[in-house]
């Protein structure tokens, strides 16, 4: 198996620190402290493709785009490339990595990073599709290999967007699939406007579609859906203790917790309030640190259609945090139908694997459900 691997080492790392994406963000990312996400999860795919099959022939790019990492997880791959500045890559670089790959008919396209190098990647898919076909759209010889845009894909989801159903649930989940898929099928290439995304507006829009690895562990498209939380805000607000300091989660069914609670919060970020008092509005990982107290509880809702409670869209609550809080899982019963099982992906398999099991969720003012955290 001949596998193409890049890496987009600075996704991620504007969500840590509050940024929601590092888009034009990346140096000041960095100045608020910012560490690279994509390169150990990167690390975490290879190795378990390295244990899932030792005969793999990785491809990568060079550098912290895929050389470092493959060799870390015991490879000794071909470089076909160098990114132009090994300390500022750009998404040029990616589509030049991915086109080299296709040139050496790799059997799949294996990157790390979120729905914009998902983007990148299909767009040197399609100019890589276009460059074999005539002025008519035929391809230019009948007899040749399927075109580039039937190679599959797959993304280890390393960003903060992770929209995509491209990605697989993990790395590890993306480093197995890897190693042991026999056929592809059509998904969907997601993504979103960073700067609108940063003002409260998610709009989703269709990049590509692309093939990709026909496995259980993918994830599914961001679906956006509504639904009544009005009496499931009402009776987490009626609970709430003195001297409890609560960690809230973006999305729209803690937003109605954060109305009950008397405070418009940002409607994409990690709000802190205790006792009546907003401590933190739209917080990076140190700032929710510095507000926490003896007793801490983030609440959190799971994305519609994927599930995931931790690790996409959210990396503000990072280990660190969720270690120190309980955990108040909340959501619509039309939502726990639609995801089946939670999901986690919180950078740290431990703690990942301490958060798997049967939880309660708050569907109502009253009631809860038993759902499994996978």
């Amino acid at each position: 198996m001949r596998i193409g691997v890049v890496v987009n080492p600075v996704a991620g790392m504007g969500g840590r620190v509050g940024l929601k994406g590092t888009d034009g963000k990346v140096e000041e990312a960095r100045a608020r402290g910012a560490e690279p996400r994509a390169p150990e999860r990167a690390r975490r795919a290879l190795r378990t493709l390295a244990d899932a099959d030792p005969g793999a022939e990785p491809l990568v790019y060079g550098g912290p785009m895929g050389e470092d990492a493959a060799r870390d997880a015991g490879f000794d791959p071909e470089v076909v490339g160098e990114p132009a500045d090994p300390e500022e890559t750009t998404a040029d670089d990616t589509k030049r990595a991915v086109e080299l790959f296709l040139e050496r008919g790799v059997d799949l396209v294996l990157f790390v990073g979120g729905d914009g190098t998902a983007a990148d990647v299909a767009e040197a898919l399609d100019g890589a599709d276009g460059a074999s076909k005539g002025a008519d759209g035929a391809s230019k010889d009948a007899d040749e290999a399927p075109a580039p845009t039937d190679t599959p894909v797959l993304g280890v989801p390393a960003g903060v967007k992770v929209y995509s159903s491209v990605f697989a649930v993990s790395p590890e989940d993306a480093g197995r699939i890897a190693a042991t898929f026999d056929r592809a099928e059509k998904r969907e290439v997601m993504d979103i406007d960073e700067d609108d995304y940063r003002e409260g507006e998610v709009r989703p829009e269709l990049r590509a579609v692309v093939s990709v690895p026909v496995a259980e562990d993918l994830q599914s498209s961001k679906q956006l859906g509504g639904g009544t939380v009005e009496a499931l805000a009402a009776g987490f607000a009626d609970g709430v203790e003195p001297g409890t300091t609560y960690v809230l989660g973006p999305g729209s069914t803690v937003g109605a917790v954060k109305e009950a609670l008397g405070f418009e919060g940002s409607p994409l970020g990690v709000d802190v309030w205790r006792d009546g008092e907003v401590l933190v509005r739209d917080g990076g990982e140190a700032e929710i640190l510095d507000a926490l107290s003896d007793r801490n509880v983030i609440v959190v809702s799971p994305i519609g259609g994927q599930g995931f409670v931790f690790g996409r869209g959210n990396p503000q609550l990072s280990p660190d945090v969720i270690r120190r809080c309980e955990v108040e899982i909340v959501a619509s019963r039309a939502k726990l139908d639609d995801v089946g099982v939670l999901r986690v992906d919180t950078d740290d398999p431990d703690l990942d694997e301490e958060l798997r099991g049967w939880t309660k969720v708050r569907v109502g003012r009253f009631e809860r459900r038993m759902m499994k955290v996978e």
